[in-house]
């Protein structure tokens, strides 16, 4: 019986093994991070105008094409704001900043947020939620991060029903800056 249960362990994590893609390492040295991904990334700007001025939005995303893919996209995006309007030391208009980026990605998926809370990478203040969209079948669950005047957003858009899998959490947790870079800057 001992010999039965360990050779099923190593049987099931082949055959999850053949069947899952496999993760590389995408690094933006232009946008100074690394994260790992289940597969090519590609990349889009968009010139947003704001009362700040315009903002230079780069994203990078990837879509699963396979069948019945556990998530339909995993997203990261970054911008830079112009200098003296937002920083990661700025304590006062942080708070703000973030209700207001967590407001704005609610309002845009006409969706409802399920939780928001205060995180931190490096020592720089970010923000983790959820949005529940789509009459609650879709799901967008975001980790941001401002370092220094740099805005990053990590995203990964699933269906409710495949909410809970491992790759949400890999995506998100893996993203790191490629430089040591220290805070106020």
């Amino acid at each position: 019986m001992k010999k039965i249960i360990p050779l099923l362990l190593l049987y099931s994590l082949i055959s999850m093994s053949m069947t899952q893609p496999s993760w590389d390492v995408f690094k933006s040295f232009d946008g100074q991070f690394k994260i790992l991904t289940p597969g090519e990334m590609i990349k889009k700007e968009n010139l947003i105008k704001t009362e700040i001025g315009e903002l230079n939005y780069i994203t990078f995303l990837h879509q699963p094409t396979g069948k019945d893919p556990d998530n339909l996209m995993y997203v990261v995006s970054y911008c830079d704001y112009p200098k003296y309007s937002i920083h990661s030391d700025s304590t006062e208009l942080l708070k703000e900043f973030f209700d207001t980026t967590v407001e704005t990605s609610v309002e845009s998926v006409k969706g409802k947020l399920s939780y928001s809370s205060q995180i931190k990478m490096n020592e720089f203040p970010g923000r983790l939620w959820r949005v529940d969209y789509n009459d609650g079948n879709g799901l967008i669950k975001t980790r941001s991060f401002l370092v220094k005047n740099r805005f990053y957003s990590i995203q990964v858009i699933s269906l409710k029903d495949k909410g809970m899998n491992l790759r949400i959490d890999k995506f998100l947790d893996s993203f790191s800056l490629l430089s040591d870079v220290k805070k106020g800057e």
